[in-house]
């Protein structure tokens, strides 16, 4: 496997640059780019330094706990489209969590067969890819189900549209794997020297359990969200 070193990096400013230029012609402000860019270069530099210290010392709690702080965050950033709507990050956190324990459990222990769930080498990396596909389904399906219910329509109609939506990105993934585009997971497995065949199965599974997680997270934010909506009605209705 060819090594990156920190100095090769420094070709990655260019797309930066690029972007940066685009918004200076266009008398943008590049500003928010750079301090993406940046964040994510600490971010990432960061996180390899705590997963070299965790993957050397695993311990299930410590595990526990950067996979209880991912589904927050996660959580937290889905619920930013619908931000204004009071009590909807109990009900992100809860479609995170329980859709992601369940497919993370299917896949470490029937699918891998790992000898034990909190091997860090697998949790993390599959929690990380489960949380931010799932995030981005809630926050489609939120976000699409309160602008169909300003839509005058009904809540059932508000729902399945939702669902539809959010579903979109997963759908159109699975159409296009193989033919558009290579995963980054299996890209990064071949680039690393495994077998293609290898990396195939590999992918399978995290395409599979994505659709899953997104599926059942989305289906259990739309049904929670559309519980507390029946219930400010028939509070509103009840009140003289």
């Amino acid at each position: 496997m060819t090594i990156i070193s920190w100095f090769d990096l420094l070709w990655c400013l260019i797309p930066i640059v690029l972007v940066c230029g685009i918004y200076i012609s266009w008398q943008g402000k590049p500003s928010e780019i750079l301090i993406a860019s940046a964040r994510m270069g600490v971010q990432l530099i960061a996180v390899g330094y705590v997963l070299v210290s965790i993957f050397e010392n695993p311990n299930p709690w410590i595990s526990l706990l950067i996979v209880s702080l991912m589904m927050v965050v996660a959580a937290w950033i889905a619920i930013r489209p619908v931000k204004e709507h009071s009590g909807i990050l109990l009900p992100a956190i809860i479609a995170l969590g329980s859709s992601v324990a369940l497919h993370l459990f299917i896949s470490i222990i029937f699918v891998l067969n790992a000898e034990s769930w909190f091997q860090p080498q697998l949790l993390i990396p599959l929690a990380g890819m489960y949380f931010a596909n799932t995030m981005n389904a809630i926050s489609l399906s939120a976000e699409r189900y309160h602008a169909e219910l300003k839509n005058l329509k009904s809540p059932e109609e508000a729902r399945l549209t939702a669902f539809h939506a959010a579903m979109i990105p997963q759908v159109n993934s699975l159409l296009a794997v193989g033919l558009v585009a290579l995963p980054g997971m299996m890209t990064g497995q071949i680039l690393s020297g495994v077998s293609p065949l290898v990396a195939v199965r590999y992918q399978i599974m995290i395409m599979t359990m994505v659709l899953g997680t997104s599926g059942m997270g989305a289906a259990i934010m739309l049904w929670l969200v559309s519980r507390a909506k029946k219930s400010e009605k028939i509070t509103d209705n009840s009140t003289p």
